[in-house]
């Protein structure tokens, strides 16, 4: 066999293989032995195959590690911050970026350092892997400075975003400052926004203000600001921002509610429920809700509801109702599988136990860890409308239930979906088969914070311990007929003209005189209106102030002359008609306040319904109503469990430089030998010294012998000098 190519083949979950093909021959060694055959050939091309397929599997795994985006981080560098700090900065940076994967596919990162100017330490897509990143992270320099944060957005703007070749993914920027910026902020910024960069900003210490770290941020500032008191401070946020920059990755959609967007994942709406399911009678009337059947399939590929997977925390929430035997079933709420039918994350209801289910992935060798929740949770299978909720995080999940928190139930931390399998809603466990059950709401926050904003007040008659609670439908059967006419006496043919103020004050009684007419066919049974949701009144406002009284106009032109009318020149038809017109304008506000809105009261109301009205225009909004008295405080919530002993913390920080010692000044130290003698001197004698005390008397000498007479002497300059000018033992020498 002939082939110019060698083969090398290994699978990383099976055994080492290895094939190799020379001209003329071939040789297999698998385990260390050889073979000649082409059966080897086709192996190594099987076990290629195997290889391929697996890291196509691998492709597939999608979390916040995996998903792609532009990250620059902005650090403050200025004098403020202290080199001590600036490495507390750089370690929070490599903490941070660990949790995503570095390169061309993924997470590419960027930092600038800046103070006076802005100065670009790592560019974007510099680094490939995580240990190149971590060792440039590490090796960045303090530079110190003023602080300029708006040069140095509009530089990361311009620099790195403006020069990224990948347009299609998030552009991140985490600004971190700790004092005010000494140039304009909010013109940078909000540049950047234009741009599609979305902006954390990071305020250390008491030096930042918060108006102009908002002028920084993305809305809502309660998601793009954060505030910690010191630089030792940002380590307790680091998870909560590695959260944020996940959402900001892996969920780009956003769901309207009230008067901000969330972001997460509508799933009814990503189904097309409203296309394949029968609409319904909601919670109450007006809501919205779908009757799912047995030949409705709601399943869609993973690819297309989630195609960068889920973040580590979010909330998942759920508003529905099942009759029948389904409640003594086992079924899926919602369940996402992989490629083969093997479940990664569900929520099952168990109608034998009673239970509730959460299974989710975890690092475990099946790939996946489920709990059981066992408590007060009953009243979920009693047939009525109830609000299912679950706040899944890291270290554990909670299951709330009409708002009521159920039971806390500890997690592994879990790893990535696969994709490339399918989500499914409402089926029973291991089938294909739908299940029967009514559906108003499905759908999964990413922000755990909204499931402290999240409320149960849809279901009727939760929220009466914080809001007006939810009316129960109210529907009123017909009432009895009532009571025929009563004849018009002789007094009313006579004088005609008194018919209408009598029937006037007989209709403020509560009757009606009127002729007995012939019975008319009974008609149909009008259409029930929908009624609407009642809302919350608000308190009336504080009147206004009296407005000044403006001038008085100039009087009119007369008007005609009056007539005077006699009542009983008046004909009959002529009365007749102003009754009519009375009654017309007066009997509609009269039966309406003497209505009653309570079920009870409008059972007894006589006379059958009439044929639902048109829908009114939408009013106007009204004034908002005064806040509410501050309510009384909750009961004391019981007591957690106890949490697990945390990790070993880091080492500290090496101690600063100690002050020096004051300094004492010393005792005069002995006096130094005399100098060399100076160059001789120009100057005038100076005044005499006062005699030295007499020296102690020598021993007397012997007498010598007499010597030869000398000659006269001559007097040296220098000696003269050395004589006259008698220097002090402690003067400097000379300074030559």
């Amino acid at each position: 066999m002939h082939c110019p190519f060698v083969f090398l083949c290994y699978t990383k979950h099976i055994f080492p293989f290895s094939c190799r093909c020379k001209f003329g021959t071939s040789y297999c060694s698998v385990m260390g032995y050889k073979s000649t055959s082409m059966h080897c050939v086709l192996r190594c091309l099987c076990f290629m195959l195997l290889h391929f397929f697996s890291a196509a599997q691998d492709e597939d795994l999608r979390s916040c590690r995996t998903a792609p985006c532009d990250l620059v981080f902005i650090l403050d560098g200025s004098w403020s911050v202290e080199d001590v700090n600036f490495e507390i900065v750089k370690r929070w940076l490599v903490n941070i970026t660990t949790s995503f994967n570095v390169g061309q596919r993924f997470t590419q990162v960027g930092v600038v350092q800046y103070s006076d100017s802005p100065h670009l330490e790592i560019p974007l897509g510099k680094h490939s892997t995580n240990r190149d990143l971590i060792k440039a992270m590490e090796s960045i320099e303090y530079r110190g400075g003023n602080t300029n944060t708006g040069a140095a957005i509009e530089f990361a703007t311009d620099r790195l975003f403006g020069l990224s070749e990948r347009a299609s993914v998030s552009r991140i920027a985490v600004v971190l400052t700790d004092g005010k910026s000494q140039d304009e902020v909010l013109k940078a910024a909000e540049a950047a926004r234009k741009k599609g960069v979305i902006l954390f900003a990071i305020g250390v210490g008491p030096e930042t203000e918060k108006d102009e770290l908002r002028d920084i941020a993305n809305k809502p500032f309660s998601t793009y600001v954060f505030s910690v008191e010191d630089y030792k401070a940002i380590s307790r946020i680091r998870q909560v921002i590695r959260q944020k920059l996940c959402e900001e990755t892996v969920c780009p959609a956003r769901i309207p509610i009230d008067s901000r967007d969330e972001k997460g994942f509508d799933i009814l709406l990503h189904l097309n429920l409203a296309k394949k399911a029968k609409n319904t009678q909601g919670t109450f009337y007006g809501s919205k809700a779908y009757q799912v059947t047995s030949r409705v399939d709601l399943s869609e590929a993973t690819r297309n509801l989630f195609p960068d997977g889920l973040p580590p925390s979010y909330v998942f929430v759920a508003t529905l109702r099942y009759k029948g035997s389904l409640a003594e079933e086992e079924w899926d709420l919602w369940r996402v599988q992989t490629r083969d039918g093997k479940p990664q994350m569900a929520v099952t209801l168990n109608g034998f136990d009673h239970t509730v289910m959460f299974t989710t992935t975890s690092k475990a060798p099946n790939g996946i860890q489920t709990v059981t929740f066992s408590q007060q949770t009953a009243k979920l299978f009693d047939e009525k409308w109830h609000q299912l909720r679950l706040l899944v995080t890291e270290e554990d999940v909670t299951l709330y239930v009409d708002d009521l928190e159920i039971e806390t139930l500890s997690l592994e931390p879990p790893v990535g979906i696969f994709i490339n399998g399918k989500t499914q809603v409402g089926k029973y466990v291991r089938k294909e088969t739908t299940v029967p059950f009514e559906i108003q709401k499905l759908r999964i926050y990413c922000d755990p914070e909204q499931n402290n904003r999240e409320t149960a007040c849809e279901i009727p008659g939760v929220c009466s311990d914080r809001v007006e609670p939810t009316p129960e439908p109210c529907v009123c059967p017909p009432g009895p007929p009532g009571q025929p006419g009563m004849k018009v006496s002789f007094f009313f043919c006579l004088f005609p003209h008194s018919l209408c103020l009598l029937s006037f004050l007989l209709l403020i009684m509560g009757w009606y005189p009127c002729q007995k007419g012939t019975a008319g066919d009974l008609g149909q049974r009008g259409q029930e209106g929908q009624v609407g949701r009642p809302g919350q009144p608000g308190q009336s406002g504080q009147p206004g102030p009296r407005g000044l009284r403006g001038d008085m106009g100039p009087p009119g032109p007369p008007g005609p002359e009056g007539r005077y009318v006699r009542l009983s020149a008046m004909s009959d038809n002529h009365i007749r008609q102003i009754c009519r017109e009375l009654l017309q304008a007066e009997l509609p506000l009269l039966i309406l306040s003497n209505q009653q809105s309570s079920c009870t009261r409008c059972q007894s109301q006589p006379g059958s319904p009439g044929p639902p009205g048109p829908m009114g225009p939408q009013g106007l909004r009204g004034l908002p109503g005064l806040s509410g008295s501050r309510g009384l405080p909750g009961h004391p919530g019981r007591p957690g469990y106890p949490g697990i002993n945390g990790l070993k913390g880091e080492p500290g920080f090496k101690g600063e430089k100690g002050s020096p010692g004051r300094v004492m000044i010393g005792d005069h130290g002995p006096p130094g030998p005399p100098g060399p003698m100076g160059p001789e001197g120009h100057g005038k004698p100076g005044t005499p010294g006062k005699p030295g005390p007499p020296g102690q008397n020598g021993p007397e000498g012997k007498s010598g012998n007499p010597g030869i007479p000398g000659e006269p002497g001559v007097c040296d300059p220098s000696m003269c000098y050395g004589g006259m000018m008698r220097r002090d033992s402690y003067s400097k020498g000379p300074n030559y």
